[in-house]
């Protein structure tokens, strides 16, 4: 497997301190386990982040800070901790689904319980374990389907298991991944031949150009 597109290092230095929440976490995970590129970088972001732990000035606990860690303590109230999903070096499964998400869908892509939410759009929700802000979900999108042309209203990561898009951004096979933010918009393509599978993680609803496209977003749900 060839990637080409890669996750950007604001992002995995929010994975290497465990600041990303359960459904980015998962993507960036599921990338890791098949881009050697990312696994490196990846070890020089913890690097960086451990001479900081190490070197770095102290700083004092803030106003009442502790007395109300005590506070919760007392109470039995455990302290939340970064959700963080394992990485394996080894790469993807028999059918092509990276080891990490396979808690998530199941080994095999063939087992998918799609449901149609436009012409040629299927969609599958995926259940966290930390339900957030995040969402988690799965698009199969027909050979040769535009997607509309749409930005963003926050994050939004997506891994290519199977096919392949095009946009103004090059072409994206599986492995690749799209880091994008609210400053994008894009109208990716399919290519012809097979459909394309991707996982998307996402703080907020997509944003579509055009009124169609809009009154459509409710019923697609994405």
């Amino acid at each position: 497997m060839t990637v080409l597109h890669h996750l950007d290092h604001n992002t995995l230095m929010r994975y290497a301190s465990g600041d990303l929440d359960e459904a980015f976490s998962a993507i960036v995970a599921a990338h890791l386990a098949v881009c050697e590129d990312c696994r490196h970088d990846l070890r020089a972001a913890e690097e960086i982040g451990g001479h900081y732990l190490e070197h770095g000035e102290t700083a004092d606990l803030a106003g009442d800070a502790f007395s109300r860690m005590m506070a919760r303590i007392d109470r039995g109230e455990a302290a939340p901790e970064p959700i963080r999903v394992e990485r394996p070096s080894a790469q993807s499964g028999p059918q092509g689904v990276p080891f990490p998400l396979q808690r998530y869908i199941g080994p095999s892509l063939d087992e998918i319980r799609w449901k149609t939410v436009a012409p040629g759009i299927h969609r599958h929700k995926i259940a966290l374990e930390t339900p957030g802000r995040s969402s988690l979900y799965m698009l199969r999108i027909a050979p040769g389907k535009a997607m509309p042309e749409h930005g963003h209203g926050g994050a939004e990561i997506t891994l290519i298991l199977a096919g392949a898009y095009r946009d103004a951004f090059g072409r994206f096979g599986p492995g690749d991944i799209a880091d994008l933010d609210e400053h994008v918009e894009h109208q990716p393509v399919v290519e012809p031949g097979e459909p394309c599978i991707c996982i998307v993680a996402t703080e907020a609803p997509t944003r579509f150009k055009g009124v169609i496209s809009r009154f459509m977003q409710r019923f697609i749900g994405i």
